[in-house]
């Protein structure tokens, strides 16, 4: 069983339709303890690129998580470039991802714990539905905390 504290499974993802192009960011936000949705949103980002959508949705999820009050988050993602830099396996090159990355950080430090596991596009298919929703209406979507 887990120990005290909130504990959320955090699904991000982010996309563009092209590189750069429309872009959005979606996330949904699982309870642990029962998988009931605690949240999700979709976010349109106007132009952007993969990558920065991919960081957009990060940062939004980790919001999200700490505006709920959760303790302990496991973030996934299909993005295995965000997954290895978030756990320090590769370096962030593109100075354009430096900020985002830098903020990402300072936000996990407000959790008791905050991991970070790659899954397959599969196992992210709410999320990516939230994007494409976003990017389709080219505004945000369903961005309430039930």
């Amino acid at each position: 069983m887990t120990c005290g504290g909130l504990h959320v499974t955090v699904h991000i993802d982010g996309g563009a339709r092209g590189n750069p192009g429309p872009a959005g960011a979606g996330v949904v936000i699982r309870n642990d303890a029962d998988e009931v949705v605690l949240y999700e949103g979709g976010q349109f980002l106007g132009k952007a690129t993969n990558n920065v959508a991919e960081y957009s949705a990060l940062i939004a999820g980790l919001r999200a998580a700490k505006k709920i009050h959760a303790e302990r988050v496991a973030v996934a993602s299909d993005s295995q470039l965000l997954v290895r830099q978030m756990n320090g396996q590769y370096r962030v090159k593109n100075d354009g991802l430096k900020p985002l990355h830098r903020q990402a950080q300072e936000l996990q430090h407000g959790f008791a714990e905050c991991i970070f596991r790659h899954v397959r596009r599969e196992e992210n298919e709410p999320a990516d539905r939230l994007v494409n929703m976003a990017i389709d209406q080219e505004q945000d979507v369903l961005d309430a905390a039930r």
